[in-house]
């Protein structure tokens, strides 16, 4: 027996290890994870904001949002939200989460309603981590 630490593993073998962990969460859970993507395109079909989740076990997991820096003003940031909000609560989810970093957009998910649960300290030596949650409406 060895222990191996690598930063570069082999394809198979972290797709062994997830695929074990999700073998074992079957026997409690229900296998219904989703991707959940909404995008904003501009007259020429680019991107101009975007958000990336994930739906599972009556959750919505946001995972990352971004909207071009000339279009930030718009609203688009909290449209993405609530289409994402509104797909999953579609999808029976009753709950939705989140972290943001302290530089990046924790009043604007408090706006939304999101509410903190946790916070780490310390990020990059300087920076907050924060983790929210909000109840959603069917």
């Amino acid at each position: 027996m060895r222990i191996e630490l690598t930063d570069s593993p082999d394809e198979g073998d972290e797709a062994f290890v997830i695929a074990q962990t999700r073998a074992y969460n079957a026997d409690f859970t229900a296998e219904d994870v989703r991707s959940l993507c909404v995008f904003i395109r501009d007259d020429e079909q680019h991107v101009i904001a975007g958000l990336t989740a994930k739906t599972y076990w009556e959750y919505l997991e946001i995972q990352f949002l971004w909207v071009d820096e000339d279009h930030r003003t718009a609203g688009l940031g909290s449209e993405l939200m609530v289409a994402a909000e509104a797909e999953a609560a579609r999808r029976g989810c009753k709950h939705a989460f989140l972290d943001t970093l302290s530089f990046q957009a924790f009043g604007f998910y408090k706006k939304l309603g999101y509410s903190e649960f946790g916070r780490l300290s310390g990020f990059s030596g300087r920076h907050e981590r924060y983790f929210l949650r909000k109840a959603l409406t069917p």
